[in-house]
């Protein structure tokens, strides 16, 4: 089982280690009354048998003041068990979403829903699990330790032998939970299963249904659902063996009290009231406790330990990926080269990029063109180490991109998509977010560098809150916000995937006129022929092919590109139906 959730719940708990000494120090007081209980009716029983009615009462009375101090013990307990189970969950979480944002990173394949599961009801259920235990832990060792030395003070020979059996029925408990905690974690991998089936199938229902399969997606549930059940009685079996474990240290003294009380009591080892005292101590202190302990406590116990494993293995994405970029590299320079670069979108698919070589030299302005759906956003994508190619590579400074850390290519390289993410939070935050040591001097100048400066003004300025998603924004002012981010950001290479398609062709020369001043390498995925005219180098995409050339020798060497340019028109848009013949051109490119 993965020991990386416990070892993070024992961190949490040493580094509040103050706060549950409070909780036994509140602990103890509460559990006075099972200390005294066996006492007082002891001494109380005694005081009724010789008509002493009035301090039998005020011995009553006395145990009675106990349990109101246990109340209130109890009252100042609740806020410092929060202080211990809430910060515990809110580090599951962030551990929790880590691993799972690792693992959707770090991999090709379609996340799927068992990292909700985690993050929803499996942290929520260390939470509750915690906070049970805590809650009862210190309740029952308390009530326990308090029962068993009333007990000596009281009847030391009976104390002994519930002792020994209190022990054997904790030994055998403890050899049971490992088993439990086996089970447990088959019923809860059966649990994710219906979750990540459920969440295959009724993504797909659509398809199933215009299949006609919606017999077949029920079954596939319906098994699903039926394992968990089957899983789940397994478990209940084996629980029911805890009957016996509390019969053993529970009730088994309580037989062996009443057996052995007339010869205590004929001996002159115990009184009457002794002998009604030590039952007090067995059947209102001890009995319960154990019986909490190991029905309660052990499904807690099981279902803590089961469920910090499964969590664990969550966090063991994030462990890889740290471990993995421990071993990786830090580029030479910026230079941008792509060689044999294949990638096709599934295995039995035409490639779209094919065999494309192409080197990218730091500092360069380079624009993509090419009809819609050739495999412009595709080249960025692969470009920026967003997809892995099936083959050839895509090297920055000299190392491969896949070699790269995560981290220093993400400072290094910057993609703007053509759908712009605004957060919620003021202007500044949103322009800073690559780069929170910018000033406001500096965030003045970017804005007026790519033409915000006038929505920034409209809003009030860098300290304007936006709502989440930029609700009060124009797509194209959201694409403002986007571009000067990166146009502020350390990156040294940005590459604009349609980043400006919702701006007028004037706000998208400004845009692209800024970055090319700016220092670094600036690639464009072009949508208008204006973008194309302004760039050094031109790379047009044209199925298996591809080209490279400044516009003029473009329009006379490639029949694509000249097609493209009369059908954009001067500063239009591309038509999206349009697909010129193919024509091959030189490779190796070189910008």
């Amino acid at each position: 089982m993965n020991r990386a959730g416990l070892a993070l719940l024992i961190r949490e708990l040493k580094a509040r280690r103050r706060t549950l000494a409070l909780v036994a120090l509140w602990s103890a007081v509460e559990s006075l009354p099972s200390l005294l209980s066996g006492l007082l009716v002891s001494a109380a029983l005694g005081r009724f048998l010789v008509h002493q009615a009035l301090s039998g009462t005020a011995f009553l009375a006395v145990l009675l003041g106990s349990a109101l101090v246990a109340a209130i013990a109890t009252r100042q307990l609740f806020p410092h068990l929060a202080a211990v189970v809430e910060p515990v969950r809110d580090a599951f979480v962030t551990a929790v979403v880590d691993g799972a944002v690792a693992s959707a990173t770090g991999s090709q394949k379609r996340a799927h829903t068992a990292g909700v599961a985690r993050v929803t009801e499996q942290v929520q259920a260390v939470r509750d699990l915690l906070g049970s235990l805590l809650r009862m832990a210190r309740q029952i060792l308390f009530t326990v330790l308090a029962a068993l030395a009333g007990l000596w003070l009281l009847a030391p020979s009976m104390a002994l032998v519930t002792g020994v059996l209190v022990t054997l029925s904790l030994t055998v408990f403890a050899l049971l939970l490992p088993g439990l905690a086996v089970r447990r974690r088959k019923v809860l991998l059966a649990e994710e299963e219906v979750a990540r089936t459920a969440g295959t199938v009724f993504g797909g229902i659509r398809d199933a249904i215009a299949c006609a399969g919606e017999a077949e997606a029920t079954r596939t549930v319906g098994t699903a659902i039926d394992g968990s059940l089957a899983t789940s009685r397994v478990l209940a079996r084996a629980m029911a063996v805890r009957s016996l474990i509390v019969f053993l240290g529970g009730q088994l003294p309580l037989v062996v009290l009443l057996a052995w009380a007339p010869s205590l009591v004929h001996a002159g080892r115990l009184t009457p009231g002794e002998v009604i005292g030590t039952a007090t101590y067995l059947t209102v202190g001890l009995e319960p406790a154990l019986r909490e302990l190991v029905g309660t406590g052990g499904s807690l116990c099981v279902e803590l330990a089961v469920t910090l494993g499964r969590l664990g293995e969550g966090f063991a994405d994030l462990r890889r990926q740290a471990e993995t970029e421990a071993d990786q590299l830090t580029p030479h320079g910026c230079d941008l080269v792509a060689t044999g670069l294949t990638f096709a979108y599934g295995p039995h698919a035409a490639p779209i990029v094919d065999a494309l070589d192409l080197t990218l030299t730091e500092g360069r302005h380079l624009a993509v063109v090419g009809p819609s759906g050739i495999g412009k956003s595709t080249l960025a994508s692969l470009l920026g180490g967003l997809l892995a190619p099936q083959r050839g590579t895509v090297s920055l400074g000299g190392t491969d991109l896949r070699q790269v850390r995560e981290s220093e290519l993400r400072k290094l390289l910057s993609i703007i998509p053509q759908e712009a993410y605004v957060f919620a939070g003021t202007l500044r935050e949103n322009l800073g977010y690559l780069s929170p040591h910018v000033t406001d001097a500096e965030l003045t100048a970017a804005a007026n560098d790519t033409g915000l400066a006038v929505l920034a003004d409209r809003l009030g300025g860098l300290d304007a809150l936006i709502g989440a998603g930029g609700v009060e924004l124009s797509d194209g002012e959201k694409q403002l916000v986007a571009l000067t981010r990166a146009y502020v950001s350390p990156a040294r290479i940005v590459i604009l995937d349609e980043a400006t398609s919702n701006l007028d062709p004037a706000a998208e020369a400004t845009v692209e006129a800024a970055f090319a001043r700016r220092p670094g390498t600036l690639v464009v995925i072009a949508h208008r022929i204006s973008s194309a005219r302004r760039a050094e180098r031109i790379l047009v995409l044209d199925g298996d092919k591809a080209q490279l050339g400044t516009h003029d020798q473009l329009v006379r060497a490639s029949a694509l590109y000249a097609n493209l340019v009369g059908h954009w028109g001067p500063g239009g848009n591309k038509s999206s139906t349009h697909t010129p013949p193919h024509r091959p051109g030189p490779a190796p490119l070189g910008v």
